[in-house]
């Protein structure tokens, strides 16, 4: 009776039962469930008003904190150099399967009245400038950044941190709160997708999909695994201690929907404040491995389509050019779209109409992308603080284990 009454209490349980009626509703009345869109919309919304704050409070006080600013420097170098290395490893992996498999082979072109047009007009204005005055994220970041260093140099800052502190508590306490939503939020998010797009429609690029799922799925279990396993953290331990934020960003397709959440448990698990607050929000704009690996596959797919048969120097430009662009795709959905538009616009080699071609799968595969950007960023963190001597392993053991010793308590009970 008890094991039912936590099961009963325990979110990931309300999000995977949400995530499957959504996906039995779009199925079975698919215009009813287009309509449940405003519910995952809002959710999202709602977590977003979250995540500045928690972005601000967690930098200026992990900074104002620190004994010295150099290691706050030390840290932003080495995220930096972490991110474009995994980002490009991503690149390069998504560029050998597809060019082995070949998806794009054999795709019927057919005539499409699908509207490219939002996309194409977007990614003629993309650029660094217009990227940083976007990105409210990173404006965040680096006000944070400037406002605890201000702190560190501050001889009356305790009269400015003890209020932050108390603010910090009570944004956590605010967003568990909302977290009581994220059923209705995840339902709302796959019901609409199954509903407006369905499942019929991806059985002509499905080969695609698959490949795509194979190389993220290929990516998190060996790749960001190795990573983990050279601190001799588990991934699958990490991976559960996350499920919860997992199945969010896997019914609302955004990897903003649980943010302020991966950053509240990856200090839960042992990775110092300033390390988490310096480079979750930060590997949000420029660790998107997900994506990378998506746009990659995706360029190369279009010129299979297409029969563009392109030479090795035109696909190093490629990884060249998304070395650059990919850092411009906010993890949320459409944005893919923009960036894709600019790299194909950029390289002049594949019609930039093939687009057209991904727009019916784009939200059956935004899932995947999302969520090995989520991880992704996990392990990043994890590795970093690991890297810089900022990790406690206590605290990670107690973490993991706690779900295991909370059913041994009840069955002694």
């Amino acid at each position: 009776m008890k094991n039912l009454k936590r099961l009963f209490t325990n979110l990931t349980f309300w999000v995977l039962t949400a995530i499957a009626a959504g996906i039995l509703l779009g199925t079975v009345a698919p215009d009813i469930a287009v309509k449940m869109q405003p519910l995952g919309k809002y959710f999202i919304e709602v977590v977003k008003l979250f995540i500045y704050p928690i972005i601000f409070l967690t930098i200026t006080l992990g900074i104002s904190g620190m004994s010295s600013l150099k290691k706050v420097g030390k840290v932003g170098g080495k995220a930096i150099i972490y991110f474009e290395i995994v980002t490009t490893l991503a690149l390069i992996i998504g560029i050998i399967v597809v060019n082995i498999i070949k998806p794009g082979n054999g795709v019927a072109l057919a005539p499409s009245t699908a509207d490219i047009s939002q996309y194409t007009t977007q990614s003629q204005s993309f650029g660094w400038w217009q990227f940083l005055k976007d990105n409210i994220t990173i404006q965040v970041l680096i006000f944070a950044i400037l406002f605890g260093i201000f702190l560190s140099k501050y001889k009356g800052r305790q009269k400015v941190i003890h209020p932050l502190s108390i603010i910090s508590k009570y944004v956590f306490k605010g967003l568990h709160l909302v977290m009581f939503l994220a059923p209705i939020g995840a339902f709302g998010g796959m019901a609409y997708t199954i509903g407006k797009y369905g499942l019929h429609t991806l059985l002509p690029l499905g080969k695609l999909m698959l490949t795509v799922y194979i190389t993220m799925a290929v990516f998190i279990f060996v790749v960001l695994r190795f990573i983990l396993q050279y601190y001799k953290i588990s991934l699958w331990k990490f991976l559960k201690y996350i499920k919860a934020e997992l199945l969010i960003v896997l019914g609302t397709s955004s990897s903003e929907a649980a943010l302020p959440s991966l950053m509240e448990k990856l200090e839960g698990m042992g990775c110092s404040k300033p390390v988490v607050g310096l480079v979750v929000p930060a590997g949000y704009s420029f660790n998107l491995d997900g994506t990378t690996i998506y746009l990659s596959m995706a360029t190369i797919f279009l010129a299979q389509v297409y029969n563009v048969q392109l030479s090795f120097a035109q696909e190093m430009t490629i990884i060249g050019i998304l070395m650059i662009t990919s850092k411009g795709a906010a993890g949320v959905t459409g944005s893919g779209f923009v960036v894709l538009a600019s790299t194909l616009t950029a390289i002049k080699v594949i019609p930039v109409e093939g687009l057209a071609l991904l727009l019916g799968v784009d939200r059956f595969m935004s899932e995947a992308r999302a969520i090995t950007n989520f991880i992704g960023n996990g392990v990043a963190t994890i590795f970093l603080a690991n890297n810089e001597k900022e990790f406690d392993r206590k605290k990670m053991i107690a973490a993991f284990n706690e779900e295991k010793n909370l059913k041994l308590h009840s069955l002694k009970k």
